[in-house]
């Protein structure tokens, strides 16, 4: 599973639509509703929580992984300590990250690419990405 930021992970492309995901994943685990309506995917083999925004007429926009096998720049990342994926981050110019951090876990967000990392004692243990905003301060959709 390869991130591929502002575009999302593998063939899985930010914009498409429920039944393209489950043309290429198949029928999700757990199919269910947010609080703001929006249709969640989870996928529990591949450890993929997939969120359609209800007010973007349900398109792929969110994406949320633990899977070990994870990439992002040909590196896996989750179970690694932050302070070795930094660096790797710097190289490809994916900078600055603002940082917050909620009972000991901190989170790091980079806007540019709308990509988080969550560190719990210094090892990323989840990653999300979203679907980035045009100039126009819309949704840049790739599918």
């Amino acid at each position: 599973m390869e991130i591929k930021l502002k575009y999302g992970i593998d063939n899985l492309l930010f914009g498409m639509k429920e039944q393209d995901v489950t043309k290429i994943l198949g029928k999700p685990d757990t199919k269910y509703k947010d609080e703001e309506e929006n249709v969640v995917f989870m996928y529990n083999v591949r450890k993929l929580r997939l969120i359609f925004y209800k007010e973007e007429d349900f398109r792929l926009g969110y994406m949320t992984t633990t899977n070990p096998i994870v990439k992002l720049f040909n590196t896996t990342v989750i179970g690694k300590n932050w302070s070795d994926i930094y660096p790797l981050l710097e190289k490809n110019k994916i900078k600055p990250f603002e940082t917050d951090t909620v009972e000991g876990m901190i989170s790091y967000f980079n806007e540019e690419n709308w990509l988080f990392f969550h560190v719990d004692y210094n090892e990323i243990v989840k990653i999300e990405i979203g679907a980035v905003f045009s100039d126009k301060d819309e949704f840049d959709w790739r599918f």
